[in-house]
C-alpha cells in the first residue's frame, strides 16, 4: 500500500510543479436543515447527517457538527502522516490522532463573553515505527506543514456570507 501511496504522491507531486492551476479548486459542500435541529449534508456522492444533542432540542440523529470538525482535523493529520512516510520511504504503523478541544456552550446560548469557538486545540499522535525517532518526527512535521486542516486550525480564514432571502409570505 506505501508504494502505490508513494507512486501517486509522486505523479501529483510531478503534475502540480508542471501546471500548478491544476491544483487550485473550489469544494461545494449543501447543507439542508430538514428537521429540527437536523441537517443533511451533501457533497458529491457523500451524504452525511447532523443533529444536536437531545438536551439542547435536537433528536441526536447524527454527530454534531464539532465532532465532524474535529474528526476533519484529526483524519486529515493521519492521512497526511501516511502519505509523507511513503513519500519519504519511513514506515509507520497503527497512527492513532486524539484530538481535544475546549470550548464553553454558554457562548452558543449567548450568556457567556467568550468566542464560540474553541479555546484551544490540542492533538496527541501515537505511531508505530521501526523507524527512529528522527526519522518519525521528519514525518510528523513535514506532513503538518502541509495539512490543510492544520492550517484551517492554527490560521485565520477569510469567511464570506453572502444572503439570499425568498419571501415566504402569501402573495409576494
Amino acid at each position: 500500500m506505501q508504494n502505490r501511496i508513494r507512486e501517486q504522491f509522486d505523479h501529483i507531486e510531478s503534475l502540480l510543479t508542471r501546471e500548478p492551476e491544476r491544483g487550485r479548486d473550489t469544494a461545494v459542500t449543501r447543507v439542508r436543515l430538514t428537521d429540527g435541529l437536523r441537517c443533511e449534508v451533501s457533497e458529491g456522492p457523500w451524504t452525511l447527517v447532523s443533529d444536536m444533542p437531545d438536551n439542547v432540542g435536537g433528536t441526536e440523529s447524527g454527530p454534531t457538527p464539532g465532532v465532524y470538525g474535529r474528526a476533519a482535523l484529526g483524519s486529515c493529520l493521519a492521512i497526511g502522516y501516511a502519505m509523507r512516510a511513503a513519500k519519504l520511504g519511513i514506515l509507520l504503523h497503527d497512527i492513532r490522532v486524539t484530538v481535544e478541544a475546549d470550548f464553553d456552550s454558554g457562548a452558543l446560548f449567548g450568556v457567556s463573553d467568550v468566542p464560540a469557538g474553541y479555546g484551544e486545540v490540542r492533538y496527541e499522535v501515537s505511531v508505530s515505527s521501526p523507524s527512529s525517532e528522527e526519522e518519525v518526527l521528519r514525518v510528523l512535521d513535514e506532513a503538518d506543514r502541509h495539512s490543510p486542516y492544520f492550517d484551517v486550525f492554527s490560521r485565520a480564514q477569510a469567511l464570506v456570507r453572502r444572503t439570499h432571502i425568498v419571501s415566504s409570505l402569501p402573495g409576494a
